[in-house]
């Protein structure tokens, strides 16, 4: 299963889009799966449903920091090479999406701020592009270590 099929389908199941992204990698960072769930509870829906930066992204952003974050607050050379790659995934993300603002990407732009989840039914999913933001999240991501590891 690659990495996107795995995210997608724990979006199905009903994990936010954060949940999903890092949930995919989590094996590869270190973490059971409760871990990551929890870790990355906070950031769906734009962060706890406020719309702002898409939960897929920051589920990548998250697994990136894992992987290849920084630790020292003085190395600045560290931090530099970091937000370079963070840029460089959001920059990934938006090809394919046009956005990373998950409100931009509903198309919601002023609307739905309400803290209660939508309901999970076959209508959600048709009108949704989650599912398939998140897959491509996930799949980003995978590319991106594939290529760090050449």
């Amino acid at each position: 299963m690659t990495k996107r099929e795995k995210a997608m389908a724990l979006f199905k199941e009903g994990y936010n889009c954060s949940q999903a992204v890092l949930g995919a990698f989590a094996e590869e960072l270190g973490f059971d799966m409760d871990t990551a769930m929890r870790l990355s509870s906070s950031f769906g829906g734009g962060m706890g449903r406020m719309r702002e930066v898409c939960g897929a992204v920051s589920g990548m952003f998250m697994a990136a920091g894992v992987l290849f974050g920084y630790s020292d607050p003085r190395d600045n050379s560290a931090k530099q090479e970091h937000y370079r790659r963070i840029q460089e995934l959001a920059e990934k993300f938006k090809e394919r999406n046009k956005y990373i603002v998950c409100r931009q990407l509903l198309g919601l732009e002023g609307q739905d701020s309400s803290p209660v989840p939508s309901d999970r039914t076959r209508e959600y999913y048709k009108k949704r592009p989650c599912a398939e933001l998140v897959g491509d999240a996930a799949e980003i991501f995978e590319e991106y270590i594939r290529s760090a590891e050449n």
